[in-house]
């Protein structure tokens, strides 16, 4: 039996990670956190304002994803976050060895559709293109898959499974 992946569901605002997470979360009968939830508060006024988080925002928020991902390692857990940088990927990586990244990817006329459409989230469409110059993809020696975007949620999740199950590298085992 294969350990529980720590999933980390990555992407642009408006890809869909607090839909897809919780829904991926079930199929893999892990908890599932809500990556917002651990920004602080000032980082979440900042993004209301229209103004991007600068790196200096972002390393206290990554730690603390970070060690909830740790926390779970060998248990299994997918939590939502941009991780829109390698240097956070990687930041990551340091404090949970084993997360293994699924970047939910669409195009942009996709994206900003579905972010226009949404109720009651503090990221404006405004910050958009913000996110797609900071986007940078995962690379070959990056745990995790990349799954379109398009179709219903229920779509997605069964391509971000089936990627799953197809990786090669098991998640490290816990320490």
């Amino acid at each position: 039996m294969r350990t529980p992946y720590v999933v980390v569901v990555m992407g642009v605002a408006g890809t869909g990670k607090t839909t897809i997470g919780p829904l991926l979360a079930a199929r893999l009968g892990v908890p599932y956190a809500e990556g917002d939830d651990f920004h602080p508060q000032a980082n979440i006024a900042k993004m209301s304002a229209g103004t991007p988080l600068d790196d200096a925002d972002r390393w206290p928020w990554l730690d603390a994803i970070g060690a909830w991902a740790h926390e779970r390692t060998g248990l299994g857990g997918v939590v939502s976050c941009s991780a829109l940088k390698r240097a956070y990927r990687d930041r990551l990586r340091t404090t949970a060895p084993g997360v293994v990244f699924v970047h939910l990817a669409g195009d942009r006329a996709l994206i900003e559709d579905r972010m226009r459409q949404r109720q009651g989230h503090f990221m404006p469409t405004a910050l958009l293109d913000s996110q797609f110059a900071t986007l940078q993809p995962l690379q070959a020696d990056e745990a995790g898959v990349e799954v379109e975007v398009s179709g219903t949620p229920e779509e997605i999740t069964a391509r971000a499974v089936a990627s799953l199950d197809a990786l090669d590298t098991p998640p490290a085992p816990a320490p």
